[in-house]
């Protein structure tokens, strides 16, 4: 619990969310590196991807605090909308994998084809998207639990009131909270520890799907012991379970779609190889 800036970079003043912020960040795009190496995309490929999730991010963080925004104006739409620079997580995760995807299809399918052979911008996409999914989640996770370690030292997205063991006292308040920002980032390294698992021992498939249930429906229980106030737009939800509904109905069906097209593409192949 430490929000006052630690030092200065010109102007700019680093604090430990900041330093927790882009240690996620790091650690997100370091382990995407090294699973699309170990799971045989071309260098090319790998940096391509890189540079994309890079935009991603970057206008990600843009739509989150836009939505945010939005969800103070629906709180109290007197004070009109203004943009306070307070964010969402589930807002930025939904912007920046709509970017994500509109970027990466665009320069896949419309600009790389165009480019000529050896030319600068051009990429050898041995492998793209479909695989991953089967490990991004993973990156998604870590960048999150590191996030979640920084809003304990800001002394946000905290708890409600608690004299349990547990309970933490943050700067300027009198009482003790439910740390929900600890036992988050917990959860998202032992989500993320699973995930590990699955894909490299077992090479499991279906990591998205662990990540949307087992986040949603996380997210949707933590959410009563929260008292951080996001507005609210649908009766008896917060923003944050509503949206961790969704999540938990994209997962289920992400399994079943997932499963149809590999299927599909596996048997395309097979076919071509027949054919060879």
């Amino acid at each position: 619990m430490y929000p006052e800036p630690l030092f200065k970079i010109f102007s700019l003043e680093i604090d430990l969310y900041t330093i927790c912020f882009m240690v996620g960040i790091i650690a997100c795009f370091v382990f995407t590196y090294f699973a699309m190496k170990k799971s045989g995309y071309s260098s090319s490929a790998r940096d391509t991807i890189l540079i994309i999730g890079i935009i991603a991010i970057l206008l990600g963080l843009s739509f989150g605090v836009l939505v945010q925004s939005l969800y103070d104006f629906i709180a109290d739409p007197s004070a009109g909308f203004r943009i306070t620079g307070k964010m969402t997580f589930l807002g930025g995760l939904l912007g920046g994998v709509i970017v994500y995807l509109g970027v990466y299809f665009l320069y896949v399918y419309v600009i790389n084809p165009r480019l000529k052979e050896k030319n600068l911008f051009k990429s050898d996409m041995n492998k793209g998207v479909w695989e991953l999914l089967r490990f991004v989640p993973i990156s998604i996770t870590l960048a999150h639990g590191f996030g979640r370690i920084g809003c304990f030292f800001a002394g946000c997205c905290g708890g409600i009131e608690t004299d349990m063991w547990f309970g933490v006292q943050f700067p300027g308040e009198t009482v003790k909270e439910v740390p929900t920002q600890l036992f988050e980032a917990i959860f998202l390294f032992l989500i993320s520890a699973v995930m590990i698992v699955l894909y490299f021992k077992f090479q499991f498939k279906y990591n998205m799907t662990v990540y949307l249930i087992g986040y949603g429906i996380w997210r949707f229980l933590i959410e009563f012991v929260r008292d951080d106030e996001r507005g609210a737009f649908i009766p008896g939800l917060t923003p944050s379970q509503f949206w961790s509904i969704l999540m938990v109905i994209g997962g289920i069906a992400f399994f079943f779609l997932y499963r149809y097209f590999d299927k599909k593409i596996k048997n395309r192949k097979a076919s071509e190889e027949a054919h060879q």
